[in-house]
């Protein structure tokens, strides 16, 4: 049963109707560290539910139907990987990775699996929930722009982007992108061969203000670059990327 103020948009994606207070689920198996981040959300008016292991966590998704997950990697039962793919088997929604190592291994892992962020521990307690008003409102921007999408598919070459259903397909094969992911792409196919600096890019697609980001930026890259070809996004250092294409074409209009 769905709980008040949620909204299931085309595509199973879920959106909070603005207003409603937010559920967020905190998995954490460190007492202090849970608490101390729920205190925080809550203070910030967000509904809050906590797990401390693997299997309670996946529970707590599917009875509770949280907006969104605050998700430690390193859980006891099954890990925080494991968590977040069978929590995105349910229903797609956004997630944010706690890990203890700053390790790029780990968070491009965390990515592949249906993450939408990451943050390495110790960490601001204000960053991480500015970071969960971002995510929060990507979604919502996401619902309004499946409710009415662009016109027909863009084709980049054998890359293959439908707005209106959200997938991509490359050489006719289709590609599974988390949510963060098909968004970075429609940003960079939306300008083809032009040079997107990692703030503008933050701006676009996180809804970020300042630059404190940009390594988000590249983990994300590199794991849509794993799913759709190396090839065609190109890196100019010390700028953004671009992504490499022929002249897009539009079918359906």
């Amino acid at each position: 049963m769905e709980h008040k103020g949620t909204a299931h948009t085309q595509g199973g994606e879920t959106a909070v109707t603005p207003g409603a207070q937010r559920r967020v689920l905190v998995v954490e198996d460190d007492p202090t560290i849970v608490e101390a981040i729920a205190a925080r959300l809550r203070a910030e008016g967000f509904s809050v539910q906590t797990a401390g292991d693997g299997p309670a966590a996946v529970a707590a998704a599917e009875s509770w139907q949280p907006d969104l997950l605050v998700l430690d990697v390193m859980l006891p039962g099954f890990d925080g990987l494991e968590v977040c793919r069978r929590v995105q088997a349910q229903r797609p929604l956004p997630v944010m990775m706690l890990t203890a190592r700053d390790d790029e291994t780990d968070m491009l892992v965390g990515l592949g699996v249906g993450a939408d962020d990451y943050m390495t521990k110790p960490f601001s307690m204000r960053e991480l929930v500015a970071r969960v008003h971002v995510l929060l409102r990507r979604m919502e921007r996401a619902a309004v722009a499946v409710s009415s999408p662009p016109s027909g598919t863009l084709r980049l070459g054998e890359l293959e982007i439908d707005h209106a259903q959200r997938r991509v397909r490359v050489g006719g094969r289709d590609v599974h992108l988390t949510p963060t992911e098909f968004d970075l792409l429609v940003c960079l196919a939306g300008s083809p061969r032009a040079v997107l600096s990692r703030e503008q890019l933050l701006a676009e697609v996180w809804d970020w203000a300042d630059a404190s980001g940009t390594r988000t930026v590249d983990s994300h890259i590199k794991a849509l670059r794993r799913k759709i070809g190396a090839e065609r996004i190109r890196t100019v250092h010390g700028v953004g990327y671009a992504l490499e294409s022929p002249a897009p074409t539009v079918d359906g209009l």
